[in-house]
């Protein structure tokens, strides 16, 4: 009996213990909540809420020193997705996140946008950096993605499946961001417990995506009578579309889950030049000027820390950058017509009196281009410092034309992206982030570069070193007996195929020609002009010629060129010779991009042509990044006897290396087949440009025999291997954002 009731009195002891000790815990956590949320100067509003920013007349505040200033946004866009990720599956670890962090600042950015909710480590490292970082800390502006794939899908913004998606997103991203939610684990949503409050490093909630015009304007014909929202926070003017109620609406939820935290932050919505509230006549296409979405039609109806337009502006799209002479009117500092800028002073000029970002902005440092722009400000075809050089010359444009800020797209590259004038070519499309295709030119928007695995390693500098240190695993010779030739070695990685050919002279560009046939699959030329009047018993899909700079490039055969089989056969925009889609016509053709689609009424205002660019060329140089004569698109180099070259995958016919797949002769109309490769073979021979019908190779009454030549082979891989390195354009940039002289800060 006594036992029993020491028993009694020790498990309510215990309890006792566990209970204060739980309310200790408890108090912890709100007083190391409650000290992080003061570390951050804020001021209380006359409602009581905490604010840090707030806007004013056209311009952004910063509350420092116990007054508000202006403050001008030089932030980056920063992605959720490494080289063999999608962002889905959330890679980035908390060590990733802080030392980016410490890369950002140092280059001189004070606001990290992102464009969805990160996993905790993510809030939990932008806390623990900013905790120790000396001075003004590392600003988020958070992104809250809308449901882009149904409103695109239903095109129909009221749906009430898309509107409580959206409005579960604006919890979770609300919770997320002040550490104060648990999300379940979802396929391709962040998850885990969110504990760190990073409301305090808050500069503002930029929601949505782009928004898709014919949704837009399909949805203001369905709800033509729900165009007026009028909320506890925001509102719409007696102007307002019935979907810019529903973005009113969505801004409003936003800032009564924000207010439940105690904080207000200034607000926006996305936004970007299709759906811009500005008249383009001289825009080609119908659709890029269709509808309008005006920043200008939702106030702030009782939110104090108030709201500011914001647009993704990029000077090549839409192709009213290069054909509205309405942007022709203006000049910059060199006196050369700056549609870009023009764009920029008109667009201020309509927001009169409302703070206006530029949340993306920036050009792509790529093999490939997807647009052409005004003052060669391409969408791709860009060195690393041409793309720091473009990038800084927009930034000061953005600063001079009064705006509140930039924020450069993007901090680093991701391999899974895609592009519309390659997207067709990447197959199987889910293996997009198992390799880097350069020539898409969405994967490489970086300033911080993620490099296959032998850059750096293999430097194309026309010095055999490296490949001599290379392991025996890394590297295959070719063991073949040609003219010309002491030694042909291959390698390759997740972007390019190595090659390094040791010739028995010094190669002279300007008295002979080098040419790498190569066959990968059944089909292609077995003869060709540049074979002289060699014949082979297989066929050749692509030819590598290098010699002076403007003839070293690939090409390929002309009934293999999936470039001409999709826009000239599949959908009539080239001209197609009969002769040239025969097998063995013995063409090859240069290798091409599209930039631009034919474009005729009634889509388009006039008749415009297909434009086209040549992605086949390839340019001598070095690809050593400690060279100060370092060219990120070098292709080759030779010095002596040795000659190196890397070529892109996609310019072999490769779709998906890592596969070992690759273009198949067969396929009609808008989709290709692939086939898989056993490896690739390799024919080189040289050319003396004073005998350009003989070639070094061997004469013979039969058929030279492609089939017995060396292959190179290597196994599929799952894994990558990549390493991350500053570009060029980063110490560009850094540069430009500490001397940026914005004209706000100048009134």
């Amino acid at each position: 009996m006594n036992r029993r009731l020491t028993g009694v009195k020790q498990k309510k002891s215990r309890v006792k213990w566990v209970s204060l000790t739980v309310l200790m815990v408890a108090g912890i956590s709100y007083l190391w909540w409650y000290w992080d949320s003061s570390r951050v100067e804020s001021m209380e509003s006359a409602s009581g809420f905490h604010m840090k920013f707030r806007t004013t007349g056209d311009q952004i505040e910063v509350y420092q020193d116990q007054k508000w200033q202006p403050f001008f946004v030089k932030g980056v866009n920063l992605g959720a997705s490494l080289p063999g990720h999608y962002p889905g599956e959330l890679p980035i670890t908390k060590e990733d996140y802080l030392r980016w962090f410490a890369m950002i600042d140092e280059m001189g950015a004070n606001v990290i946008r992102v464009y969805t909710i990160h996993p905790p480590a993510f809030y939990e490292a932008l806390v623990s950096y900013n905790r120790q970082k000396e001075g003004e800390p590392l600003y988020l502006m958070q992104g809250i993605w809308s449901p882009e794939e149904m409103l695109i899908e239903k095109k129909d913004a009221y749906l009430p499946e898309i509107r409580e998606e959206f409005r579960h997103e604006i919890q979770d991203a609300v919770g997320a961001v002040y550490g104060d939610i648990t999300l379940p684990e979802k396929q391709g949503k962040a998850s885990g417990k969110y504990t760190a409050n990073a409301g305090q490093y808050l500069i503002g909630w930029h929601t949505g995506t782009e928004w898709d015009p014919v949704m837009v304007q399909n949805t203001n014909k369905l709800h033509a009578k729900s165009a007026s929202y009028q909320g506890a926070y925001f509102r719409t003017t007696e102007q307002s579309t019935a979907f810019e109620a529903w973005l009113a609406e969505m801004v409003d939820t936003v800032a009564k889950e924000e207010s439940k935290q105690g904080w207000q932050h200034p607000m926006t919505f996305t936004n970007w030049v299709t759906t811009d509230p500005l008249s383009h006549p001289g825009e080609p296409l119908y659709q890029e000027d269709l509808v309008s979405v005006d920043p200008t039609h939702v106030k702030a109806a009782s939110w104090e820390a108030g709201y500011f337009a914001s647009y993704h502006v990029y000077p090549y799209y839409p192709d009213l950058f290069r054909h509205d002479t309405a942007l022709q009117q203006v000049k910059n500092e060199a006196g050369e017509i700056d549609t870009y800028k023009a764009y920029l002073r008109q667009l201020k000029a309509y927001h009169k009196d409302l703070p206006i970002l530029v949340t993306e902005f920036g050009v792509p440092a790529s093999w490939g281009i997807a647009h052409l722009g005004n003052l060669g400000r391409d969408q791709g075809g860009h060195t690393e410092k041409e793309q720091g050089e473009i990038n800084a010359a927009l930034m000061k444009e953005i600063g001079e034309e009064g705006y509140a800020g930039g924020i450069v797209f993007a901090w680093q590259d991701e391999w899974f992206k895609k592009t519309w004038n390659t997207m067709r070519f990447e197959l199987p499309e889910d293996r997009r982030s198992f390799w880097v295709n350069v020539l898409t030119n969405e994967s490489l928007f970086g300033i911080l570069g993620m490099y296959p695995n032998k850059d750096g390693v293999l430097n194309i500098d026309g010095e055999r070193s490296d490949w001599d240190k290379l392991q025996p695993e890394e590297k295959q010779k070719l063991n073949l007996s040609l003219p010309g030739f002491e030694e042909i070695w291959m390698a390759h990685d997740e972007g390019y195929v190595y090659l390094m050919a040791q010739l028995d002279h010094s190669f002279d560009p300007q008295n002979e020609q080098l040419y790498f046939g190569v066959d990968t699959t059944p089909g292609g030329n077995r003869h060709a002009p540049e074979l002289g009047g060699t014949k082979l018993d297989e066929g050749l899909e692509t030819l590598i010629r290098l010699g002076k700079d403007d003839e070293s490039e690939v090409r390929i055969a002309s009934n293999y060129d999936f470039h001409t089989r999709l826009y000239g056969k599949a959908y009539g925009m080239l001209p197609l010779k009969e002769e040239e889609q025969r097998d063995d016509s013995g063409v090859f053709k240069p290798w091409k991009l599209a930039v631009g689609l034919e474009m005729e009424p009634p889509d388009s205002k006039k008749y415009y042509p297909m434009e086209e660019v040549d992605a086949g060329k390839l340019l001598q140089g070095t690809s050593n990044s400690e060279d100060p004569n370092y060219n990120s698109l070098a292709a080759w180099q030779a010095k002596g006897k040795v000659v190196e070259m890397r070529v892109p995958w996609m310019l072999l016919g490769f779709t998906d290396p890592s596969s070992l797949a690759v273009m198949s002769y067969q396929g009609e109309g808008k989709t290709f087949k692939t086939v898989t490769t056993k490896g690739i073979r390799v024919l080189p021979w040289i050319v003396n440009r004073e005998k350009p019908q003989t070639t070094s190779l061997p004469e013979s009454p039969t058929p030279f025999r492609v089939t017995e030549l060396p292959l190179y082979s290597w196994p599929t891989w799952e894994q990558v291997r990549y390493h991350e390195r500053k570009k060029q354009s980063y110490s560009i940039l850094q540069k430009a954002y500490r001397e940026i002289k914005p004209s706000i800060l100048q009134k």
